[in-house]
């Protein structure tokens, strides 16, 4: 049975920004969604939905509780967004678009929101990160290539496997790795950087040294900036749900998946291993996992000036 499409409905937000705290390169998230289509079986953001759907009376029943199937799309956002960025003595720092949903989710078909927040940020001269596992971002190349010769601009996507039957399985809304890649590689003709974000890896699944490398060797093959490479974390409705997928669709692997995972942290002899695999890939590749150094260069730039921006390659 197919399964059947997201509803979307629209909402007005009071706020814009949120501040983020951490060890993250910026300090403000900004989501145009709540919930997100791509349907990820490891997503963390599962728990940021439930209060959304607290007055709701048909929610999908399930761990994720609607998550995927229930999206938000904050049609004001792009005007408020605009109010934030013009208070006086505000300080233009790095916005990650995207902390909690993918912007380029197919509700973006929709609601077409993201060009006007590229608006937003060409006007207030805004430095930003989007990742995303699709390629509909393209629609707005030319919007990001005009900001990225004022400003600091990242593009990332996720990239956790090249098995493409695996990655329908695991991440049945998003974009295959191949048009991912093809998509990164575009943006290269712009003055953005690119990223790759390999997490999380899924043990038995996408930890194969075979993946990895072919993960790896794309990623320099298109002078991505750096590659993030994590293990998974399971806690709340994200352990629910994955537990629930690896039941269903692997149930020979739910005994040692369940023993990996007694806490919601990996099992640290599986770590100590995995990482012994993992460490002589990004030399022989020669890949920075320092996704911060950029940023950190950002912060150096004239906001406002019309410059070409560094990367790590330059140095």
């Amino acid at each position: 049975m197919e399964k059947q499409a997201a509803r979307h409905r629209p909402i007005q937000c009071k706020t814009a920004l949120h501040s983020v705290r951490g060890g993250f390169p910026y300090k403000s998230d900004l989501n145009i969604y709540r919930g997100c289509e791509n349907g990820c079986k490891y997503c963390f953001a599962i728990y940021s939905h439930k209060y959304m759907n607290k007055n709701e009376d048909d929610v999908p029943a399930g761990p994720s509780d609607g998550y995927y199937d229930l999206i938000y799309a904050k049609t004001n956002v792009a005007e408020q967004l605009d109010k934030e960025l013009g208070r006086f003595g505000r300080k233009k720092t790095v916005i990650n678009i995207g902390g909690v949903c993918d912007s380029y989710q197919r509700a973006e078909e929709e609601f077409e929101l993201m060009p006007d927040v590229l608006r937003v940020m060409l006007k207030h001269k805004n430095p930003i990160i989007i990742s995303t596992k699709t390629d509909l971002i393209l629609r707005d190349f030319d919007l990001i290539d005009e900001l990225s010769k004022y400003v600091f601009v990242n593009i990332a996507s996720t990239i956790t496997t090249a098995d493409e039957n695996l990655r329908v399985k695991i991440e049945p809304g998003a974009v295959s790795a191949k048009r991912r890649f093809d998509m990164l590689e575009k943006f290269k003709k712009t003055d953005a950087t690119i990223g790759v974000h390999t997490m999380p890896v899924l043990p038995f699944l996408t930890d194969s040294p075979e993946n990895l490398e072919a993960i790896f060797s794309k990623t320099k093959e298109i002078g991505a900036v750096y590659i993030i490479v994590q293990t998974l974390y399971l806690r709340s409705q994200t352990r629910k749900t994955y537990f629930e997928f690896i039941q269903t669709e692997f149930p020979g692997l739910f005994e040692d998946m369940s023993r990996l995972y007694k806490t919601g942290h990996l099992d640290k002899e599986y770590k100590k291993k995995f990482y012994a695999v993992l460490n002589p890939l990004l030399k022989k590749y020669e890949l920075s996992t320092d996704y911060t150094a950029s940023v950190r260069e950002a912060d150096a730039f004239e906001v406002g000036k019309e410059i070409k921006q560094k990367t790590l390659f330059d140095f």
